[in-house]
């Protein structure tokens, strides 16, 4: 491409805004993002328990409209839409990424056991199914086991990223003999450096993973 990209990063909520940020000022600051946030869709899809028909509905509007705009990619922040994410992909004739899908493939690529810490209890039955499906493209016999962080997420909502990034990494001094450990949600990427000081597993993050991605994409 002989201009920088745009690329549409659509929120479900605003905590995952920052780290997707700070992954593009540190690795590709010079593509243009175009933030769209629709914060009603995490608290409903936490009341639903499960993507339902009219949230795939919502979620393919959104990448439609960032069509629209004159996107040429779209990354979604929030892992909670797995499968509205790929309806909305068929439909589109850009790149639409969801979060973890090129932080999965990098974990399998490691070989293993892969490890998941998690915030948001509604995201990991979508997450797991997202990770076996990579795996069958790319290393059948990697697994994954998840952990639930209790009252991180609720830190970070109220402001406080200490306690988020204590409790993250406390979990993660805990796990052993995984070939790495992925940090389930854009939100939880904040807690990286905490998790790497804790750990000698390799730790990986969405946002780091997704802007690797969409780089290679998009040239």
């Amino acid at each position: 491409m002989t201009t920088q990209p745009r690329i549409a990063l659509i929120h479900a909520t605003p905590i995952a805004m920052d780290p997707i940020k700070a992954a593009f000022d540190k690795a590709w600051p010079d593509a243009e993002r175009v933030n769209i946030l629709e914060d009603s869709l995490s608290p409903d899809r936490a009341r639903d328990g499960a993507v339902t028909e009219q949230m795939t509905d919502r979620i393919v509007a959104l990448a439609r409209y960032a069509r629209m705009i004159g996107s040429d990619a779209v990354l979604f922040t929030c892992s909670s839409f797995g499968t509205a994410i790929e309806r909305a992909a068929s439909t589109l004739d850009i790149p639409v990424l969801k979060p973890n899908e090129a932080m999965f493939e990098t974990a399998i690529r490691k070989g293993g056991r892969t490890a998941m810490l998690y915030t948001f209890p509604p995201a990991r039955e979508g997450m797991e199914a997202e990770f076996r499906e990579a795996a069958a493209r790319v290393d059948p016999s990697a697994e994954i086991e998840s952990f639930l962080v209790e009252g991180a997420i609720g830190a970070v909502r109220a402001g406080d990223e200490a306690t988020h990034n204590r409790l993250v990494a406390e979990a993660a001094a805990r796990l052993e003999g995984f070939d790495a450990i992925t940090l389930a949600h854009f939100s939880t990427a904040r807690a990286f450096q905490a998790v790497q000081a804790v750990t000698t597993i390799p730790v990986l993050n969405s946002p780091d993973a997704a802007v690797a991605k969409l780089r290679r994409l998009l040239g």
